[in-house]
């Protein structure tokens, strides 16, 4: 996740709420200067695959959107 406290308008603002795998808002409070708490994946389940999609530099470091970090309901197996 990116601190929060740049000046607003910038291009760093821009790439910290924007999702590095679809290129969406990724709706981050931090980026938006709000609480940690108060973002969307403090209380969402996000998927580990997703996690791993992301280039190793920006790991721990940029912010992915709801719709790509959403875990996928297990899927019943056809042959229960």
């Amino acid at each position: 996740m990116m601190p929060a406290g740049t000046a607003s308008g910038t291009d760093s603002d821009t790439w910290e709420q924007q999702c590095p795998l679809c290129g969406q808002s990724n709706g981050c409070a931090v980026a938006q200067g709000l609480p940690a708490a108060q973002c969307w994946c403090m209380t969402a389940e996000i998927d580990p695959q997703a996690l791993q999609r992301l280039a190793p530099a920006e790991r721990g470091q940029r912010c992915i959107c709801p719709a790509c970090g959403r875990a996928e309901p297990a899927q019943p197996n056809p042959g229960d």
